[in-house]
């Protein structure tokens, strides 16, 4: 018992820049205090008591403000962020080290009982501030929701769901989204710039756009170079404002987007 509370501990403690102690965090993160109080809820739950899990669950929303139904799973080193407002259902599944931070829901869309109605999600999962997660699927191991994402339907492993409905935007490794560092980081809020929707496709415009500058200049001083040694060519063959030099300033305008 205690050497799992301390492993919940060291997870915050890694995750959050805002907790100077162990003591701090035992005392004032209302995050672990909603864990420390499911576990015995589940416990009751999946011993018959349904009655005393619900009751111990009721307590611990009105303490933490955190809603966890006792049936839930939740694994190791799970961070609830804040939290205020978060609600997890009965057949939900957090896995090993996931951070959920505040508004998030892990709902059902099913009216059937006993039947899988909640997510699942896998290890190392990030669920950003505001999500709604919906329904029976499971994501993947290392995938990201984006803030306010609304996910129907299961995200793949590493990869980030944003946008209402969300939108899946593969992982470029395609696997988890750790895999390619040899000491996998922590992403606050699941936001990274490569998985910003927006910002991909204004870099893929500035590419295009530097590109076909690129082969209309070429074009122009191929023109200049045939009239050159054409005397006869006509006087107009290459228009004065022909633009044989690149002015597309793609850097700075990548720089603008961010890298």
């Amino acid at each position: 018992m205690f050497k799992r509370l301390r492993t919940d501990i060291q997870c915050i403690l890694e995750r959050d820049p805002a907790a100077r102690s162990w003591f701090e965090v035992l005392t004032c993160y209302p995050g672990l205090h909603a864990i420390i109080l499911h576990r015995p809820a589940h416990w009751c739950w999946t011993h018959g008591l349904r009655w005393l899990g619900r009751f111990i669950s009721h307590v611990s929303r009105f303490l933490t403000g955190i809603e966890i139904h006792p049936g839930a799973q939740i694994g190791n080193r799970v961070f609830f962020d804040h939290a205020m407002g978060t609600v997890v259902g009965e057949t939900a599944e957090i896995g090993d080290g996931c951070t959920i931070y505040q508004g998030v829901t892990l709902g059902g869309t099913s009216l059937y009982k006993g039947a899988k109605r909640h997510p699942t999600l896998g290890r190392d999962v990030v669920v950003s501030a505001g999500a709604k997660v919906l329904g029976g699927f499971t994501v993947g191991d290392g995938a990201k929701i984006g803030s306010n994402a609304v996910v129907i339907k299961p995200v793949p492993p590493g990869a980030t769901a944003v946008g209402i409905p969300a939108r899946i935007i593969p992982s470029k490794a395609g696997a988890s989204a750790d895999v390619t560092e040899a000491a996998p980081q922590f992403v606050a809020y699941g936001v990274t710039q490569e998985d910003d929707p927006v910002s991909q496709a204004l870099k893929g415009l500035i590419s295009g756009a530097s590109g076909h500058e690129h082969q209309i200049a070429l074009l122009w001083q191929a023109i200049e170079k045939l009239t050159d040694k054409r005397p006869c060519a006509p006087a107009d063959c290459l228009p004065s404002d022909a633009q044989r030099v690149e002015h597309f300033e793609a850097d700075r305008l990548n720089d603008l987007v961010g890298k």
